[in-house]
Parts: C-alpha cells; sequence; structure tokens
C-alpha cells in the first residue's frame, strides 16, 4: 500500500512494520501498549518510534486529503488536464502540491487579473516569447478605453508576466534553494525600544546564516518581534536570483528582454519573495518548535518521573512572607489531617511561635518529613526550620512549587478540596508532590510545571499533543494502583480516558476495592478492547492474584500458568525468585502468539513484582552561608541542581533566588551537542563559579574539573 511505503521512507522503519503498527491502532491500539505488549509484531519498537509512526501517517493522511481537495477545485473550474492530474496524484511534498495548484487558486483581483480584464494576456505572450523586435509597435494594437497608451498596455503585459514568473514551479524551486543555502536572519531594535527590550539585547543587531541558527535563538529573536522589540527579516541576494530566474526564461537577445527582466523583477519583489520568504521562516520556526517540544518533553519525563519518597507523613509548608507560611500535614494517604498558618517572617516577625507550632504539630501527627515550596520565602523558611530542628532526626525537602498555584484554582484542585481556600491546596500538593510527583503533577497543565522554555512561543497543538504522550507514557510506564490512584491519575491509562476512569471510581466507592483485576470488567462501559489497553499498566496491592501487582498482561497468566505447572509450583513460590526464574527455559514456551521479548518481559516483572521503577526521592543540602547572589565569588565550588535543561545549556538551583547558567561548553571537557547527554532534571552536582554579574542577575558556573579542586 502506498501510504504505508510513504509512511515507512518518512520513518526509516520497514514498511511491513510500519504496516503492522498502523493495524494495530486501527484496532484501537494505544502508543504503551503497542509498545509493550505487541513486541513480536513491531519488532520491540520503542514508545517514541511508534508515535512518529503515528505523526507520519496522520501526515499522509492529510496530504491525500488535500490531493483530492485541489483536484476537486480545479475541476470544477474546468482546467483540470490529464497531466496535470498525473502531477499532482504523483506529488509527496507539501510545498511543490502548493505549488501546481497557486495558478488555480481563487484570488481577488491582482495587477495581473485586471491586465488580463484588460486583454492584454496577448501582449504578455507576444514580449515573453521572445519572437518579435518591435514591442512598442505591437502594444499599440492593444489600446483602447481602459488601456490608454502603448506603455501602459506594456506594463499590464508585464504584470501578467510577473505572475506566471512568480506561479512558475521550477522558478519557486530556484528561489527556495537558494534560500536553504543561503538565507540569512538579521534582528534589529526597534527605535526606543531599547531599556523595554533589555532581555533581548544580544539581539539589538544580530546577522547570522538562517540554517545554522540555533533553534532556541531563533525563538528568542522571533520572540523579540512578537514582543514589539525588534525588526526581523530574512534575506537573500536578490540579484542572484534575478540572475538565475533571467536564464530560465530569457532565450534571445532582443527588444523583448529588458521588459522580461523588468517583470522578473517586479515578480520578486511583490510575489516571490515575499511568499517564500514567509515560508521559509515558518519551515525554520517549525524545525525550531519541534527541538523546542522535544526538549520540554524530555524534560517534562524527567520531572515526572522524580523519585516519589512514597507512604509518609508529610507536614507541607506553602512560604510566603506578608502573607505567613501556609502550614498544612497529610497523612500517607495523602489526605489533609490539620492545616493552619505560622508567621516565623517580617514583617510579623513571630518565629517563637511558629517553632511551638511546628514542633507540636510534628508530634501530634507523628510527621516524618517536611516539604517546603521554593518559591517566594522558600529558601529562608528552609533555613529557619534548619535551624531549630538540627537536632531532630527529620528531613526537609524544598520542593518546586511551579504550577501550584494553577492547581489550586483548577476544577481539580476545587474537587479535591471544595472547602478549603487555594491556600491549603497548594500546600497540600507541595507536600503531595513530594509523596508521589507524578501522581501530583499529572493534575497539572505540563506547560505550568517549569522544566521549559518557550512554551508559550510554539505551536500550541503540537506543544499539547506531545506533552499529553509524554504524561501517557510516564503514568503507563510507572502504573497505577487501581485502588488509589485519583481520578484524574487514571485517566491517563492506556485504553481509559475521563469517563472510563471516573466510572472506575465510582465503582469502587460503591463496591469497595478490586481484589482482581478481571473486576474491571463489571465496570460500566469498559468492554473488552478497554481491558486489554488497560489491565497491563493498573496494579493492585495485595489482591488474591500476585500477578495482578505486575506489569504481565492478563492476556500472559496462561503461559505464566502453564510454567508453573511444569515447575510444579505455585505462583507464590515463583514470584520475587531470582534463582528459580532463572533457570526456566523460554524457549520451551514459544509459540504462535508469544515470542521471545514477551516471555523475557514476563520474568522481570515476576523478579520484581510491586516494584517501583523510580527509585526514593532524597533530599538536597545546599551550601552553608550562602544567602544572596552577593554572597557568591569567582572561584566558589558549590552544589547545584538541575532544575531545568535548554539545547544551550543547563539551568541550576544553588540554594538563592537566582538560578545559575552551566552553559553546554562548561559541562564536559569534550564535545556534547546536547546537555541532556550528561546531565538530568534534580540531579545534584558539584560546580565552579566562573562569572557573576549582579546588575543583570545573572550567574555563570562550570562543571569541568571541579572534582580537581575539592
Amino acid at each position: 500500500m502506498i501510504l504505508n511505503q510513504k509512511v515507512a521512507s518518512r520513518t526509516g522503519i520497514p514498511e511491513h512494520i510500519v504496516k503492522k503498527v498502523i493495524e494495530l491502532f486501527e484496532d484501537g491500539g494505544t502508543i504503551p501498549f503497542i509498545a509493550r505488549y505487541r513486541k513480536e509484531q513491531t519488532n520491540s519498537l520503542d514508545e517514541v518510534s511508534i508515535a512518529n509512526i503515528q505523526i507520519e501517517f496522520k501526515k499522509v493522511q492529510e496530504l491525500i486529503k488535500r490531493r483530492e481537495s485541489i483536484l476537486s477545485s480545479i475541476e470544477e473550474q474546468g482546467q483540470l488536464t490529464d497531466q496535470l492530474r498525473k502531477n499532482i496524484n504523483s506529488c509527496w511534498d507539501e510545498k511543490k502540491l502548493e505549488d501546481f495548484y497557486l495558478p488555480y487558486k481563487r484570488k481577488t483581483k491582482t495587477k495581473a487579473s485586471i491586465a488580463r480584464e484588460n486583454g492584454l494576456e496577448g501582449l504578455a505572450n507576444l514580449i515573453l516569447s521572445q519572437k518579435t523586435s518591435n514591442i512598442i509597435a505591437n502594444a499599440r494594437k492593444y489600446v483602447n478605453k481602459k488601456v490608454p497608451t502603448a506603455e501602459d498596455a506594456i506594463q499590464g503585459a508585464k504584470f501578467i508576466i510577473a505572475e506566471w514568473v512568480s506561479e512558475n514551479i521550477s522558478v519557486r524551486d530556484i528561489v527556495r534553494n537558494i534560500f536553504d543555502k543561503q538565507a540569512v536572519l538579521y534582528a534589529k531594535l526597534l527605535k526606543d525600544k531599547e531599556s523595554e527590550g533589555e532581555k533581548f539585547r544580544d539581539y539589538f543587531e544580530f546577522k547570522g546564516e538562517l540554517s545554522r541558527t540555533p533553534s532556541h535563538r531563533l525563538l528568542a529573536i522571533l520572540r523579540g518581534e512578537t514582543e514589539g522589540i525588534l525588526k526581523v527579516k530574512v534575506d537573500i541576494d536578490s540579484e542572484l536570483v534575478s540572475e538565475k530566474i533571467a536564464r530560465f526564461f530569457i532565450k534571445y537577445n532582443n527588444e523583448a528582454v529588458p521588459f522580461i527582466e523588468q517583470a522578473i523583477d517586479d515578480a520578486l519583489k511583490r510575489l516571490i519573495l515575499p511568499s517564500i520568504r514567509n515560508e521559509i521562516l515558518k519551515e525554520y520556526k517549525d524545525k525550531a518548535d519541534e527541538e523546542a517540544i522535544r526538549v520540554f518533553a524530555r524534560n517534562a519525563q524527567e520531572l515526572l518521573l522524580s523519585p516519589p519518597l512514597g507512604a509518609k507523613r508529610i507536614l507541607g509548608i506553602d512560604p510566603g512572607f506578608k502573607s505567613g507560611c501556609k502550614t498544612v500535614c497529610i497523612d500517607e494517604f495523602g489526605d489533609l489531617i490539620h492545616h493552619e498558618n505560622i508567621y516565623p517572617h517580617p514583617p510579623q516577625n513571630q518565629g517563637n511561635q511558629a517553632q511551638k507550632v511546628i514542633a507540636d504539630l510534628l508530634s501530634k501527627f507523628e510527621i516524618e518529613v517536611i516539604a517546603i515550596g521554593n518559591g517566594t520565602a522558600g529558601k529562608e523558611t528552609y533555613k529557619w526550620l534548619k535551624s531549630f530542628l538540627k537536632d531532630k532526626q527529620i528531613e526537609l525537602f524544598l520542593i518546586n512549587e511551579d504550577g501550584a498555584s494553577i492547581y489550586s484554582a483548577s476544577e481539580i484542585g476545587r474537587n479535591e478540596f471544595p472547602d478549603y481556600d487555594i491556600t491549603v491546596r497548594g500546600a497540600v500538593s507541595i507536600a503531595r508532590r513530594l509523596m508521589d510527583p507524578l501522581a501530583e503533577l499529572v493534575k497539572i497543565d505540563p506547560k505550568s510545571i517549569g522544566v521549559g522554555q518557550y512554551q508559550h512561543d510554539v505551536n500550541q497543538k503540537k506543544l499539547k499533543d506531545s506533552l499529553a504522550l509524554t504524561v501517557e507514557s510516564c503514568v503507563n510506564k510507572v502504573g497505577v494502583n487501581i485502588n488509589t490512584g485519583s481520578q484524574h491519575l487514571l485517566s491517563y491509562v492506556s485504553g481509559l480516558g475521563p469517563v472510563l476512569a471516573e466510572n472506575i471510581v465510582n465503582y469502587r466507592k460503591e463496591k469497595g476495592k478490586f481484589e482482581k483485576i478481571d473486576t474491571l470488567m463489571k465496570v460500566p462501559r469498559i468492554g473488552a478492547k478497554a481491558f486489554e489497553q488497560c489491565a497491563g499498566f493498573l496494579r493492585i496491592k495485595n489482591g488474591k492474584n500476585p500477578l495482578d501487582d505486575t506489569g504481565v498482561h492478563p492476556e500472559s497468566y496462561p503461559i505464566v500458568n502453564k510454567i508453573l505447572k511444569d515447575l510444579k509450583l505455585d505462583i507464590t513460590q515463583l514470584v520475587a525468585k531470582d534463582e528459580l526464574l532463572n533457570k526456566i527455559n523460554l524457549a520451551d514456551y514459544v509459540d504462535d502468539k508469544i515470542g521471545m521479548p514477551t516471555l523475557k518481559d514476563i520474568i522481570s516483572e515476576l523478579k520484581k513484582p510491586g516494584l517501583d521503577p523510580r527509585s526514593t526521592a532524597q533530599a538536597i543540602h545546599f551550601d552553608e552561608g550562602i544567602e544572596s547572589i552577593s554572597d557568591l565569588f569567582v572561584g566558589q565550588i558549590l552544589t547545584g541542581v538541575v532544575t531545568n535543561l535548554t539545547k544551550f545549556g543547563a539551568f541550576l538551583d544553588i540554594g538563592i533566588k537566582e538560578s545559575a547558567l552551566l552553559h553546554i561548553s562548561q559541562i564536559v571537557n569534550k564535545f556534547i551537542s546536547d546537555p541532556a547527554q550528561e546531565l538530568s532534571i534534580n540531579q545534584e552536582i558539584k560546580v565552579k563559579i566562573i562569572d557573576i554579574d549582579i546588575d543583570r542577575k545573572r550567574i555563570s558556573v562550570s562543571k569541568k574539573d571541579v572534582n580537581q579542586h575539592m
């Protein structure tokens, strides 16, 4: 099938595998399910490759639909020739397809269309053919009431020629190729915008090859244009383009040549260059968007998969100065059991009273750890708590609170805590993020969790789709406890969605906890297909069947039972018994439905039933004595935590209000193309201060050779 061939060529994945993946999608398969439970059919493709097949499949479908629309439009005009139909039907390039359609697009009145109405198309053909040497004399034949002079006739003919030139597919290819190879990006500060556009200072006088401009730089420049700070232009050598087009059209040296050259110049300036310039800039913007979205999604995935602390009794604090610190206590199930305000900071300065409240809460509710939001007054609250709790065996965690306020005001937050205000919800969110980051962060728009750059500048639909896939991937990678998972968390499980997730929660409330995964089929609207897609990603702790707390899909339970029968064991004797599991000859169980990849996955799951693939959260300890940027000095070595990764470097929390930039060139003593090759979100590293700009509040650090200085 031609469609499968095109998807295969675009993705570089063999056609027979593309065909199978598309069939699985059409059968209702989700990306996590296909990647995890259909490895034999996909040759063990990962989620990224499967998602790429889905994306390219949709693009090819859209192109085919666009072709049909174009053919229909041209046919309605009575201008569809057999050759044109053939050209369009064989075209798989979106830009060239639009080039074919360009002459037939319904336009508003143009200079060329008015000239045609005035009967000047014949003169235009005569000039372009270059077969006459007396243009003025021939032009006089076209003079009429609407065309008063021969000069007016020639001008109208040139407008028609200019339109022909601009609509010529070969000409547009020539211009595109020159743009691809030689386009230069210019940015210039608009008048009287210097102070307002301080953050765009690096681009006040910018010139660089478009093809070599990094994606983050292009997005920054375009943001400057959007905010009215910069004037942006993409340009090429128009004289070179004009000469190349002239060689394409001019075959003789006679009186017609100057008129054709003038028409070509007009076509370039008025029609071709503006069109191709916008097209090329959009193309590069789309590429920059894709790169920014890819980086954002990768960062979001790392943050979503941050290590959880697990079921602990937590005191959560949403810090503040004048408004105080909202303090909450949650139990090991994440339920709110207490809340109140304390005022340890200026202007109230009720430190002693606040200390007593904290001590009482720790004792009364048997608090095991404290989670502190890292926003306003976060570092100050952390240091205050640390100063008087140093003798107590209790860990303090600074928690990234990005998006907590959004959750607090959201419908999800209101539904969870209808009787409490946004300050209480925000503090609970901070505490729960320590307990299980994934379960809490899925309640927030991924754009708001603080790990992206230019997220408001990129294509919003593509960003939303990418982040939705990222959240879905993370949730299904970890798995969800069907008896404790929130409705929102369950909605991301493969094959469920909001309605079925709500039905599961309602069933749980009415009937009690699930004892077996099969019971899921009794939930309203969960049929065989939904069960197939979701069952492997749901977990039942301490249920009737230990397999229900593993990633073994229920469809594979029979093969596990066969293994148990051959070994003369029951499931409790085999689960987590590595020595026994390693002795199983998997080749004995391969058949036409289950292959070696699935069997290996089954053994892997049996070795670690119910194990969270994430590690356990560890508290970060920043360097003592650093309160503000004024406490820093060049050469100082300190602890930093990676909070954001970009293509040009990493941003670090070093225990003060300002973040430090670790440029990609300062990460390791070798070339790397992406900081993610060496770093990850939440990673704790040692760095050295190499530059401080107090006025601009910028701190530059290096990781290279730091260990040698310690």
